[in-house]
């Protein structure tokens, strides 16, 4: 028996993140479990401190600009009903290091589940830059799904479940 009590969907608000988000979504609703959608924002303070000679000057209400936009871009993302049905939340994390800061939220916070796009890169551009779902799947203390977009889709609409089950 799978027990699912709490799935964390990370999101950068790319199509493969919004893929992941109905799957959360869809897992949530089927295990009855808390869905946490979570966004890290980049430090933008640290790091323009972060390997520059000369002095550079970052207003903080830009470093809360940012973080109060993604709060907003979550809030829309959630519907009344994710909120009544799965206690859906939306939390910002700020940090440079996205995918330490959802594995350490997803320990903190006794996550099941992590669920993320993938955006499917090349091999030379995964080697160049790297890849933040790769790292959270080495690292996380839960299982990691991964979805691509697009993909082989089975979360389907409410009434096209009902006639495929048919």
């Amino acid at each position: 028996m799978i027990l699912l009590k709490k799935i964390l969907v990370a999101t950068d608000f790319s199509e493969p993140s919004d893929a992941a988000f109905a799957y959360g979504r869809e897992l949530a609703r089927a295990f009855g479990a808390e869905l946490l959608v979570v966004h890290v924002c980049d430090n933008i303070i640290t790091r323009a401190f972060g390997g520059g000679d000369g002095f550079v000057f970052t207003d903080p209400d830009l470093q809360r600009g940012v973080e109060a936009a993604a709060e907003r871009h979550l809030d829309a993302m959630l519907s009344d009903e994710d909120r009544s049905s799965v206690g859906a939340s939306g939390v910002v994390l700020t940090s440079n290091a996205p995918a330490f800061a959802i594995v350490d939220y997803a320990r903190r916070n006794g996550v099941d589940l992590v669920v993320m796009g993938t955006h499917g890169r090349g091999a030379v551009a995964h080697l160049l830059m790297g890849s933040v779902a790769e790292r959270v799947v080495r690292t996380a203390p839960c299982p990691v799904l991964t979805v691509r977009h697009p993909e082989h889709e089975f979360v389907l609409p409410d009434a096209l479940a009902v006639v495929a089950k048919a």
